[in-house]
């Protein structure tokens, strides 16, 4: 089955069910839990730079708020589904709650393609999508951020359009905005560096040094490049980054055997993670199919770009070698290769443990803000390390001590801390 025939949110059903029916919850509560309390539809007409409209279709869910407002980040992208965003916002209720912020889990979408649209045509959609939402966000309600193919430049102009319709200022209303507007230092690195610091501490309970391990990448967004970065100024190699091409509309793997230099792809990539491939041969490196970084004769495999990357049907391809994998993206493993992975002995670091660092330093932005006193970058980041290495401790012991897959460990956690706000709250 090819990753297109997998619906993400009967994934993150599936994996929900797989886990709550052992925690002796009540049928109510597994009711709420497995589908989204909120959810929007709507549209956004567009005036294009031609004079011409476009409408783009959108979408916001809200999963479960028990816990806190809803968190979650909108994203741009021509393939985006109402399904894809429900299973996000559920992702993202369980990725709270793991790491224990006082958050629920939200999401939002456009189907659109920003690397087609002049920043006018951009401003104009951002501006848009909030007058079509305003009564549903706000910084006690819902709190929206960057997503694939959405940024800081994006987050500021919905914020700005928020309070001109509201009449007030409200930095917390949105996070990952520029710093200088409320934004947090230390947010662009977050997710990225988060996925490392879990890695780094779980490769320090094997005893194994991280500058003895090597690395291949799928992506080259946000969260790849600062993952890719923590991890080689560590010591650890980078064998292959995998990511899609603008130019030819298609993924390559580019490869160097002896190690990437991370800081030299990054000279050659566009704003939107796409690595110019007739520069990075001149550089030197070997361009493969983009599903080759999963070949790689490496320790361990980073999943950080779309969801569905890793089924039964491409697992075989997957390296004997292969000890690791840290799911920087959301859902990049299917429920049905999970027993796989196990089978195999890899030690799976499941997304919404692995990637939560950037929810949690927007939670740090939202602080922040609300204090209108902002810390410095190494304050941040030391905030940061503490929340995802005790998050990870948690995870760990409780997978040892049950014995079971550290995804349903991190699901037996954020489950029943859900399950228990909703029912201190009288929901079921």
């Amino acid at each position: 089955m090819s990753a297109e025939n997998y619906n993400p949110y009967e994934n993150a059903q599936t994996q929900f069910d797989n886990v709550a029916g052992g925690l002796g919850l009540d049928s109510g509560t597994l009711a709420l839990l497995r589908q989204p309390m909120y959810e929007t539809h709507f549209t956004i007409p567009v005036k294009m730079d031609d004079g011409t409209t476009q409408v783009f279709n959108a979408f916001r869910v809200r999963h479960n708020d028990a816990r806190g407002p809803a968190k979650g980040g909108i994203r741009f992208h021509p393939h985006e589904t109402a399904d894809t965003v429900r299973a996000l916002a559920m992702w993202m209720t369980w990725k709270c709650a793991v790491v224990d912020i006082p958050l629920g889990g939200g999401k939002g979408g456009v189907i659109c393609d920003p690397r087609n649209m002049s920043p006018g045509e951009q401003e104009r959609m951002c501006r848009g999508y909030v007058r079509a939402l305003y009564k549903q966000i706000g910084p006690n309600i819902d709190v929206p951020a960057p997503d694939v193919m959405s940024n800081a430049q994006h987050m500021l102009w919905m914020m700005d359009e928020y309070e001109a319709i509201t009449g007030n200022r409200y930095p917390g209303v949105i996070t990952g905005k520029p710093v200088g507007m409320g934004g947090s230092l230390g947010r662009t690195e977050a997710t990225g560096f988060g996925v490392i610091y879990v890695l780094k501490d779980l490769l320090c309970r094997l005893g194994l040094p991280i500058e003895a391990t090597s690395a291949s990448i799928q992506g080259f967004g946000n969260v790849a490049e600062y993952a890719a970065r923590m991890y080689t100024e560590n010591g650890g190699k980078v064998v292959a980054v995998s990511c899609w091409n603008v130019a030819d509309s298609k993924a390559y793997t580019y490869k160097k055997a002896d190690g990437c230099d991370i800081a030299q792809l990054v000279s050659i990539k566009d704003s939107f993670g796409s690595i110019d491939k007739d520069k990075a041969y001149a550089l030197g490196y070997d361009i493969q199919d983009g599903d080759a970084w999963l070949c790689q004769d490496v320790d361990i495999l980073i999943p950080a770009a779309l969801e569905n990357q890793i089924t039964p049907a491409v697992f075989p391809k997957i390296s004997k070698q292969v000890k690791y994998i840290c799911e920087g993206a959301n859902g990049p493993t299917t429920p049905d290769c999970d027993p796989l992975i196990r089978e195999r002995g890899i030690v799976m670091l499941p997304d919404f443990l692995c990637n939560a660092g950037g929810v949690t330093c927007s939670y740090f932005e939202q602080v922040q803000c609300n204090m209108n006193y902002f810390w410095d970058k190494a304050e941040v980041l030391n905030k940061l390390e503490y929340a995802m290495t005790r998050a990870f401790r948690a995870v760990y012991d409780l997978s040892k001590e049950k014995d079971v897959y550290m995804r349903d460990a991190a699901y037996m956690i954020a489950i029943d801390r859900v399950a228990k706000a909703v029912k201190l709250r009288g929901w079921v």
